[in-house]
């Protein structure tokens, strides 16, 4: 990876790190090294959380809290953050190892949005959460982000959660019941419980959290068919 083509990066995003690592480290898949970026990604997602909080909080100030969390969502979902981290040419900088970039890997949507949280979680590291939050700002400038965005855009995570709070049951817990595959090339099968109901179904996806979306949407088929046998 070119000093010059990290500079550029830099450029675009507008921070400088204070230390390179944490820039390298965030744009390293785990095919490639030891030292790869899923732990910055898990730190970057909460980040990102926090951060898209505050621009709808102060945003959308008449919002709420069910609208603001599908919104949020809908932002923060897979398809938005790989969007946005095509819009920041992060796929030439990714570094992969050689099964993984001849797969395809540096296309891959599961990769580049996870890329992409990394990268918050580096320059929360780096320079402080003012300076994660502007970032994230800055990145959904170009989106419109409004009390009318689409209500259909629901991930199955949100729609469970939002079934589950209007009938006065606890969130689902979610846990990962089995990691298939090689390590350059892994899917996951994830459990989604519902523990009221004693129910609990299983999807399975390319990342963790694209496993939990699959789960989800088995326990929402689930749900609609019993409300359906109610009728």
């Amino acid at each position: 990876m070119s000093e010059s083509a990290l500079a550029a990066l830099q450029a675009r995003i507008r921070h400088r790190f204070s230390d390179p690592r944490l820039l390298e480290r965030a744009l390293t898949h785990r095919s490639f090294s030891a030292d790869h970026n899923e732990r910055l990604e898990f730190l970057g997602d909460s980040v990102l959380n926090l951060a898209v909080s505050h621009l709808l909080f102060s945003r959308l100030s008449q919002l709420p809290e069910g609208d603001l969390s599908r919104v949020r969502a809908n932002l923060v979902k897979q398809d938005t953050l790989h969007r946005l981290a095509v819009q920041l040419a992060l796929s030439p900088l990714l570094r992969l190892g050689e099964g993984e970039s001849r797969s395809g890997g540096a296309n891959r949507p599961s990769i580049l949005a996870d890329a992409l949280e990394a990268l918050i979680g580096a320059v929360y590291l780096d320079a402080g959460f003012e300076s994660a939050r502007a970032l994230v700002h800055r990145l959904f400038e170009g989106i419109e982000i409004s009390a009318r965005m689409d209500a259909a855009a629901k991930d199955p995570k949100t729609e469970l959660q939002e079934w589950l709070q209007g009938h006065k049951m606890k969130l689902p817990a979610y846990r990962v019941a089995a990691t298939l595959g090689a390590a350059h090339k892994q899917t996951f099968e994830v459990e989604c419980e519902v523990v009221e109901l004693g129910w609990s179904e299983r999807g399975i996806g390319a990342s963790r959290r694209a496993g939990e979306q699959a789960a989800a949407a088995a326990m929402l088929l689930r749900l609609k068919a019993r409300n359906q046998g109610k009728k």
